[in-house]
């Protein structure tokens, strides 16, 4: 009798451990197909394919056109015919909407997937157009071309502002991403998006990104410039971010003075260490300037790369609040400063690629063609992070020793496409 009761109950215990299994099954099943509708769902709201047509879905299918337009042109190639360039891969709802004239100033700037995670921090502060050339090869092409839609799918700060353009290597070409769910898989917000961004970030060092592959700066920035409608433009690397209200304040400038045709305006660049807060202002600047968690930029590796800008002048300048020319400078050799320009000043020579001389070589060029540098006085852009020696990748040396050749050569040329000029570099 007592064996019995003791079967009994094993018999239940047994039973309801079964029906716990059973149920929690049921569960995991269900949240299997629920997770397979959201993705389905996800992937439906990249691609179009339902049923379902509002305004919000045409706009989608009219940027998926766009793109799978873009990308059946086969881009266009560079003037070396190393490089397959694709303009205005995805256009911003700015861009596409814009007014002749409405369009005073544009950032852009140039970058590989590993530091397009920038992107996010770098609208956080600059509230306007800004233009993007991403560098891609190999199977990042891919991944870049589906993220680039993804982000102005499930963005809207991006969709709104950002016009990207891609540049890969002459021999590969892109391709519009509608079956590569790989690269979608878990992408349900712009989080997400720029979450699986910045898994990719730090994959190289600087320009090491293939033995046999030249990144091409120069090109990158010609192609941000060019694809853009704006009266002026200022040009700073992807990991840069420039002072708060900088669009603003420089319209209003615009509105108050009139600008030389021979004259670019100048922000003093600062690089600051990766863990204090950037700062939005000059007075927020100075001080961090003055107890040394910002300092000039490229301070350790080529001081006298930028101190012409004068630093000391520029910090201890009082004035009004408003933005204005704080002084005017010729270019002294080898300064590289940040500038906005007019659009017609002088591109960037694309024959320097990798590291060295690719931006003293544009400086060197606005200085034989006779412009003038005036400093801004309470504009500024700041670099993240220290640049400190061994940081760079191992053919440092080697590529700032061929650009230096390259550069001599580069002069010479600016003799014959100046003759008149009494400037030399």
């Amino acid at each position: 009798m007592h064996f019995s009761k003791k079967c009994s109950v094993f018999k239940v215990v047994l039973s309801a451990l079964l029906i716990v299994a059973l149920l929690q099954l049921i569960y995991l099943s269900f949240l299997s197909r629920f997770h397979g509708k959201q993705q389905r769902y996800k992937y439906s709201e990249l691609f179009g394919g339902g049923s379902r047509r509002n305004a919000h879905q045409n706009e989608k299918n009219t940027k998926k056109e766009h793109l799978r337009y873009s990308l059946s042109t086969g881009g266009i190639f560079d003037g070396s015919g190393q490089y397959r360039v694709y303009k205005n891969l995805v256009k911003s709802d700015f861009s596409t909407n814009q007014k002749p004239g409405s369009n005073t100033l544009v950032l852009a700037t140039h970058t590989t997937i590993n530091n397009l995670h920038h992107l996010d921090s770098l609208l956080e502060r600059w509230k306007n157009p800004l233009s993007i050339a991403i560098f891609a090869h190999g199977q990042d092409v891919k991944f870049t071309t589906a993220l680039v839609y993804a982000l102005s799918i499930f963005c809207p700060h991006v969709q709104a502002l950002v016009d990207f353009h891609l540049v890969c290597p002459s021999e590969e070409t892109a391709s519009f991403p509608e079956q590569d769910r790989e690269h979608f898989s878990g992408l349900e917000d712009c989080a997400g998006v720029f979450a699986k961004l910045g898994s990719h970030r730090d994959r190289y060092k600087n320009y090491a990104i293939g033995s046999n592959i030249s990144y091409p700066n120069n090109l990158l920035r010609n192609v941000a410039r060019s694809g853009t409608g704006a009266a002026f433009v200022l040009v700073i690397d992807m990991d840069m971010v420039p002072s708060a209200n900088l669009h603003q304040d420089f319209v209003d400038m615009l509105a108050r003075r009139k600008v030389g045709t021979d004259e670019v305006f100048v922000l003093p660049a600062f690089e600051i260490r990766h863990t204090r807060k950037l700062p939005a202002t000059k007075p927020e600047l100075v001080q961090l300037y003055q107890v040394g968690e910002v300092r000039p930029f490229y301070e350790e590796l080529c001081p006298r790369c930028q101190m012409p800008t004068n630093y000391s002048r520029w910090v201890n300048l009082h004035g009004p609040d408003q933005l204005d020319v704080a002084y005017t400078l010729s270019w002294v050799d080898p300064w590289e400063p940040f500038y906005i320009g007019a659009r017609s000043v002088p591109l960037y020579d694309e024959n320097f690629r990798q590291y060295g001389f690719n931006r003293i070589s544009q400086a060197c060029e606005l200085h034989i063609a006779g412009y003038r540098f005036s400093v801004l006085s309470s504009a500024f852009v700041v670099h993240l992070g220290f640049k400190v020696h061994g940081e760079f990748h191992s053919r440092k040396d080697e590529e700032n020793r061929r650009n230096r050749v390259l550069f001599r050569s580069f002069k010479e040329g600016l003799k014959t496409k100046y003759p008149s000029s009494p400037r030399r570099c």
